[in-house]
């Protein structure tokens, strides 16, 4: 598969078959994707993957939780209100979305169904919970960013799939409990991955991308 290939094959895949992939293959997608770019070569990046029974209890845990209203206490907290163009796009992936999913706007048990399909994971059997040092900021925070590429477009290429989650940062107490860390690990989002089950309504979403002059602007003098 050319780069060209992979980048425009990625997407955010939410069901997954609960095949599990071969210990070696996992070992070269994690070399490659460490070949990111970064401040320094620092190598920022924390990456904390959740399988089997592991990962079974963190779903459960963060499903109990939501379902009780206990409230996220993310490490870093989160924009989300999006004006203007950005607002746009954002309804636009939510419609596509919901609609695969038959999911209408006044569906309130459609849309929190939806929700708490985050916290199961999407079915993946993986779920990689990744952050950074607390000494690190944004700047930093951007070349964790540019692993997570490196490693998506390596999923790939693999003839796998992915979704990074935001939500993932609600409740980094229980990632770092359940990996043993210290206060000074903290999770910026998490990322699910595994082999595509194309049966799932959602993954029929596809979202596009505007022209790229509406964000590249290139001069000469």
């Amino acid at each position: 598969m050319s780069l060209a290939d992979a980048i425009r094959s990625r997407r955010s895949v939410r069901g997954y078959l609960p095949d599990l992939v071969p210990d070696d293959e996992l070992q070269q997608i994690f070399e490659l994707a460490q070949w990111a770019p970064s401040n320094c070569n620092v190598q920022p990046w924390k990456v904390y993957v959740a399988s089997g029974a592991l990962r079974d209890r963190l779903s459960a845990e963060m499903q109990r939780r939501v379902r009780e209203g206990v409230p996220p206490d993310p490490d870093y907290e989160y924009r989300g209100d999006f004006e203007g163009e950005y607002r746009t796009r954002q309804v636009e992936c939510a419609v596509a979305l919901y609609s695969e999913m038959g999911i209408a706007r006044n569906d309130r048990e459609g849309r929190q169904r939806a929700v708490m399909r985050n916290f199961e994971f999407f079915d993946a059997p993986y779920m990689a919970f990744i952050g950074m040092d607390k000494a690190f900021g944004t700047t930093v925070a951007i070349d964790v960013g540019m692993y997570a590429q490196n490693l998506m477009l390596t999923l790939v290429a693999h003839g796998l799939h992915s979704c990074p989650m935001g939500t993932m940062r609600n409740y980094p107490d229980l990632v770092r409990e359940a990996f043993d860390l210290s206060e000074d690990d903290r999770i910026l989002f998490g990322l699910a991955f595994g082999y595509e089950d194309t049966q799932v309504a959602a993954n029929r979403t596809r979202t596009t991308r505007d022209p790229v002059a509406s964000s590249v602007i290139m001069r000469s003098e």
